[in-house]
Parts: C-alpha cells; structure tokens; sequence
C-alpha cells in the first residue's frame, strides 16, 4: 500500500508490535509490565524500542502537575515525557525522543495545522481516518529500524479520551499479518474478603475491549500474589485465550525483579512464539543474564538518605529514587530514602536530616517548600553532611551561599522572589522575551565543560560531561565573582552558564543545574550519584576525607 497523500502514512514502516492496554483500573503497572516484556526481548537478542501513548490532551507532560501524573520525565531531545518513557529507557537501556511519546494534544495539533495549510482541501477532516491514520504513522515512524515495537497505551479501557487509539490498533491489527502483531491486556485481580481471587473485574474488562474489535492475545493479571492454577483456567475460558496465554504480575519488592517473575511463567517464550521470532533469538545459555545479575547483587552495606522536597509522592521523585537504587547496585548497598516535607522541616522534620548520613535537594518549581530546602542546605553545609543539589537544589545552595555565608540579605532566585535586591539566580538575556509556558526552557542533553582537578572532574573523569536540562533561570552572571570568592566555585560551564558547583570546604558538596538521574541506569549508574553514595558510605563508615566545614559561620 503506497503512502496516503493526505495522511503522510506509510503502512510498509515497522516490523513486530506488541500493544499494551489496561483494564478496571490506571496505575497497575502496564509501563512496567511493557518495559518488562521489552526487557526480556532485548535480553533474547532483539532491537527493540516503545512508544508511549497519553490520551489527555496536552501536547506534552511539561505542564502536568507531578501530583496527578508523577515527575516529567526529559528526553535527550527535550521531549517533556510521561514518567513510563523513564522506565522504558532504563528498563531498554536506549535513549527515546520525543516521537516515542505520543499524545492526543500532539495528534490534534498537527492535523489542524495540516488542515489550516491546506493540506486536506476539499476533504472534511474527521477522526477516521486522519486521526487514526496519524496515530498509526506515529507508532510506525517510532518503530522504524527495530525488530519489536512494545506499545503502551496509557488509561483504560472504555475511557472516551482512549477510542481513537483504541480503533486505530484495531485498524492496525487489520492491516497487519496475525504473527506482526500482539495484544497484551494487564487487568486487575482482587481478593475477596474471603482470599479467593476473583476473575470478574478481569471478564468485564476484556468484554469490554471486545466490543471495540479488539482480542487479547495475552492476558496479565495484577494480583498480590501468583494466580491460581484454576483462576487462570477461568480467566482463559472467560476470555477466549489459552490457558498459557495467561500470566501473573505479583507485587514485588522492586519493580526490576518484574522481568524475572514474568521470565520465571514464560511470557518471552509466549510473546516470542505467538510474533513467530522464536528461531530468530537467541539460544537460551546465549541470551544475556546481565540484568538478573544486577538486580539481584547483594547488598551488604546501608545507608539512609534524606530526600528534601515539596511533593508527598514518590512518582514525583522517581528518576531520583531510581538513580540512587542505580548507585546502590553499583557499590552494592542498600538505600534508604528518608522523604523529609520541605513544607514542614523547620517544625516537624529536622530530625529527619539528623537521622540521615546524606541529604539530596531536588529540582521543582514555584516557591512552596523553597524555606525548607535552603534551611536542609545550610544543614548539610555547616554539618558536614554529603549533599547533592539538582537543579532548583542547585540554584538554592547558590542563594544559601549568598545569603549565609557572603552576607547578601534576601538574597534569591527572582523566579521564586521577582523583588529580591539580590537576583543571584535570574533570567539570561535570551529568555526575556518567553511568553509560553510549554517547551521553552532549557531542555534536553546539552554538554558541560567541566575544569580539571576538581571535585567534578574527579567525579566524571573527564574535562566534559552531557547531561539532560530542564530549567529556565540561570546563575546571575553579575554575582559570579562575588559567589566564588569564599570556598564555593563553579566547576562546571555552558559558556556564560554555571551547570556545576562544588564546596571547597566541605567533604561532599556537589550541586548540578542539570538532571543527572535522567540518564541512570541499573547497568550505567550516574557518576554524580555513584559518587554521592560512596561518600556517604566514606562518612558513615568514618573515614573522613576531605576539608571541615567552618564552624564559625553563622546565619
């Protein structure tokens, strides 16, 4: 089938896909569930990618509240992304774009603008087939170059914002051969009062997905334990699949032992047989256990680390969570993450950061909580305390300096306080004349040059490092002199832009404007992490190296 003049789509694109719906409930765990399958594909020898469909109608998830979705997640490319596509690239282990996430605001967006170019004269524009054939484009131009393309689909079955991708997979599913295409639908599975676990949330969900024309092929059941041998019969006879199209996702302790549960009832061997890819992959004593390996290392140090932030919610901190787990496996301890409320440290939560041996002050936005990062700053500057800052942590251990130890009254970020006398943290010119909230920051991977013989330097081992952005203040080129004149310097620059700062007085004191946790992975910890958690097992364990903070500065 030739490419449609209209659509711009392109059927011949692609090769295998395998499409992930949920049913009774959001947040069981499809993101994992798909980066599990991904995982245990690549682990067999295939090149495979995701792609991550949100049917709300933001272009992008730049300006989600972290409460309601969890943390944006940034892309090398900038993309503002669902937190799935973060477990896609650590579950994967390749970088995504931003065409790998696409959402209903994206799609809209462009076939309006398609439509006001002309591109449609004559035509009425309608969901079918513009719409469905955009998405259907989308899905192939991600998939291009790989051997399987796992397809999330965000929501539930039977939300109305979720029917124009639902019928454009089962438009797809048409169009395709029956061995190019899998559907793999995750429903929940609850106990009753009296322990047994019930089926019929299960049937109603896959009803439901048939009537839109739409047959699983495979059927994932969130419970807290295995299924039953005879809950699975049911669920197959209910359903029209076979019974070892069936499979558990027990809750685990961590979501990186999903791939093993899942390889432990066969759901490669299933998915690989079902896409008729089983001869292509690896033989079985070839295929890579790298992954159990890591996820499974012991780990026989702990330590405890306290998180400083504003949002109550892991999944607004999720990157960092994982970075630090990173960090963990790559020096075979055990973290734990102390969640200490910015909002109320000064009253109730200083004695959080007392219980700590690190302290970690990450990004956000808006000035609720900022009081309490900067009081959790000061802590781990005057007690010696390894801390790392990311982003606005950055930016807040700048006006901390500025404020407590060079003395600049009400010194501050003029995000947060447009009318402070000292703006040490400001716009830079180029960003004066933004009006847009969405997509104009500073974003995605940009490289820093990193100066030798430095804490940061050390820590990369390299005069250079690229990371991920997502900000749009800066330090104040203006107070740059003044800020490095007494032990704090910027060891890190983007040409006029200051991207790392280090204590020369301090055992660990290392902040970043960048995000490092967006580029961690089970197997490629991030240095700035990796480093943070050696410190701290350095301290915890006694053996102090490095200069003493200065006991006489006062606030």
């Amino acid at each position: 089938m030739p490419t449609d003049p209209d659509t711009g789509y392109d059927p011949s694109l692609g090769r295998k896909f395998v499409f992930v719906t949920g049913g009774v409930m959001s947040g069981l765990g499809k993101g994992i569930t798909a980066a599990s399958t991904g995982r245990l594909l690549s682990n067999a020898g295939f090149d495979v990618t995701a792609v991550k469909i949100d049917p709300y109608l933001n272009v992008d998830a730049g300006t989600m509240n972290p409460y309601e979705h969890g943390e944006v997640y940034v892309l090398k490319d900038g993309g503002e992304v669902d937190l799935d596509l973060g477990n896609y690239e650590r579950f994967l282990g390749v970088d995504m774009t931003f065409d790998h996430n696409v959402t209903t605001g994206k799609t809209y967006k462009h076939v309006i603008e398609n439509e006001r170019a002309g591109d449609y004269l004559g035509k009425t524009v309608q969901i079918i087939p513009h719409i469905t054939d955009d998405i259907k484009r989308r899905i192939r131009e991600a998939a291009e170059g790989t051997d399987v393309c796992i397809v999330e689909i965000g929501g539930t079955v039977g939300d109305i914002e979720s029917m124009p991708f639902l019928e454009a997979l089962r438009q797809f599913s048409q169009e395709e051969d029956d061995e190019d295409v899998l559907f793999t639908h995750v429903t929940l599975v609850p106990y009753s009062k009296n322990g047994e676990q019930k089926t019929k949330p299960t049937q109603h969900s896959v009803k439901e997905l048939r009537s839109i024309g739409l047959q699983p092929d495979v059927l994932v059941g969130r419970c807290e334990d295995p299924l039953d041998p005879e809950v699975k019969e049911k669920i197959a006879l209910f359903c029209d699949v076979p019974t070892e199209a069936v499979f558990s996702n027990p809750d685990v302790e961590d979501v990186y032992h999903v791939p093993l549960m899942v390889e432990d009832e066969g759901l490669d061997e299933y998915v690989m047989s079902r896409l008729d890819i089983d001869d292509e992959a690896l033989p079985k004593p070839e295929r890579s256990t790298r992954w159990r390996e890591l996820v499974t290392r012991d780990r026989d140090e702990e330590i405890d680390v306290a998180l400083v932030g504003k949002y109550a919610l892991e999944d607004a901190y999720m990157s960092i969570h994982e970075a630090l787990k990173h960090a963990g496996i790559h020096t075979e301890t055990e973290v734990n993450v102390l969640w200490v409320d910015a909002d109320e440290m000064a009253e109730e939560h200083e004695q959080r950061l007392a219980e700590a041996d690190g302290i970690v002050v990450p990004g956000g936005f808006g000035s609720r909580g900022t009081d309490g990062k900067i009081e959790a700053i000061r802590y781990a500057r005057r007690n010696d305390v390894p801390f790392l800052g990311l982003c606005l942590g950055f930016q807040l251990a700048v006006v901390e300096h500025a404020r407590n130890v060079l003395g600049l009254e009400a010194a501050h970020s003029a995000e947060l306080d447009p009318d402070t006398p000292h703006p040490v943290i400001d716009l830079l010119p180029e960003q004066y004349e933004t009006e847009d909230m969405g997509g104009t920051m500073r974003l995605g991977a940009h490289e820093t040059a990193i100066d030798p013989g430095t804490l940061a330097y050390d820590i990369y081992g390299d005069d250079s490092c690229t990371e991920r952005h997502r900000h749009r203040y800066e330090v104040n080129p203006e107070y740059i002199d003044r800020l490095e004149s007494d032990d704090l310097r910027f060891s890190g620059r983007a040409d006029n832009r200051m991207e790392i700062l280090e204590r020369e007085d301090h055992p660990f004191f290392l902040g970043t404007q960048y995000h490092p946790e967006f580029r961690s992975r089970p197997d490629r910890a991030s240095p700035p992490f990796v480093a943070f958690v050696e410190r701290v097992l350095e301290e915890a364990r006694g053996e102090p190296d490095g200069p003493q903070a200065d006991e006489g500065v006062t606030a």
